[in-house]
């Protein structure tokens, strides 16, 4: 991976960027249209959305006033807790779809663990993916027993594993096991809501570099083959967040950061959410 552009291959055989720009908490309207048409500007050609976030119609727009071909960009949605159960992930996905104004999604996910809903919920998704409106199938926020339950019944394995994941809360075990799966982890929230942004570790090994700590971080995600979207409606930090291309951590460095880990959230925890 060495620049913007560069891509994993998921199971489903589609290329994901290993950076991208999520959206969540961008206002609908100008302010998230501003900031999906300036990362696209810059090179960004990964966009998350999810119909929480009430900013989909946004990103759409934003995608066809890019300029950019729809096949060179890779967009995410998810279908929300209330949506869920089969019917209604189907009737959801028409909305978001609607809102978004693209004829198909290339990721969408189940964004969290409804108990007793989310196998309905993922049948849906197959279906969705059998008819081509969605390329590729997946979900967020599944710890490994929320997996290993959704696989047994389960005719596509999901692709992507989308959750909360920073240097204070590394998902060790969550990695290794969705790596020996073929399953790839994305990380939300990867600059832990800005809690780590006065890290003197970080900062240290930045200032080696002549990077800033949200950037180490980024840049420490990339190297553990961990796909990253950080969130900016700021048009020089979309473009900061994306130089981290030009440096490279060493195995040492690479220790120091693991060596944070406190399994410290700033969202929920899958297991106590309140749906």
């Amino acid at each position: 991976m060495n620049n913007l552009q560069s891509t994993t291959t998921l199971s489903s055989g589609y290329a994901m960027p290993w950076l991208g720009l999520g959206v969540y908490k961008a206002q609908e309207g100008n302010e998230v249209v501003s900031a999906v048409k300036a990362a696209i500007a810059h090179g960004y050609r990964s966009i998350d959305t999810a119909a929480l976030y009430g900013n989909e119609e946004g990103v759409g727009k934003a995608v066809w006033e890019s300029g950019v071909p729809r096949e060179e960009l890779f967009i995410t949605t998810k279908v929300w807790n209330s949506d869920q159960g089969y019917d209604s992930t189907l009737k959801a996905f028409e909305q978001s779809i609607s809102k978004l104004g693209l004829d198909y999604v290339d990721l969408y996910l189940i964004h969290w663990p409804v108990k007793g809903k989310y196998k309905d919920t993922w049948r849906a998704l197959e279906k969705l993916q059998k008819d081509g409106r969605v390329r590729t199938i997946g979900v967020s926020n599944f710890h490994v027993h929320h997996l290993e339950d959704l696989m047994q019944d389960a005719e596509v394995k999901p692709a992507v594993n989308q959750v909360e994941l920073h240097p204070l809360l590394s998902q060790t075990e969550l990695r290794s096991y969705c790596k020996s799966q073929g399953i790839q982890i994305e990380a939300w929230s990867p600059l832990a809501a800005g809690q780590l942004l006065d890290n003197e570790v970080l900062a240290g090994i930045g200032a080696k570099y002549g990077k800033s700590t949200a950037q180490v971080i980024i840049r420490w995600d990339l190297q553990h083959e961990i796909v990253t979207i950080p969130k900016s409606v700021k048009e020089h930090r979309i473009i900061e967040n994306a130089d981290v291309f030009d440096f490279e951590l060493t195995a040492d460095e690479m220790q120091q950061i693991d060596g944070l880990n406190r399994n410290q959230r700033t969202g929920g925890d899958p297991d106590n959410f309140n749906f």
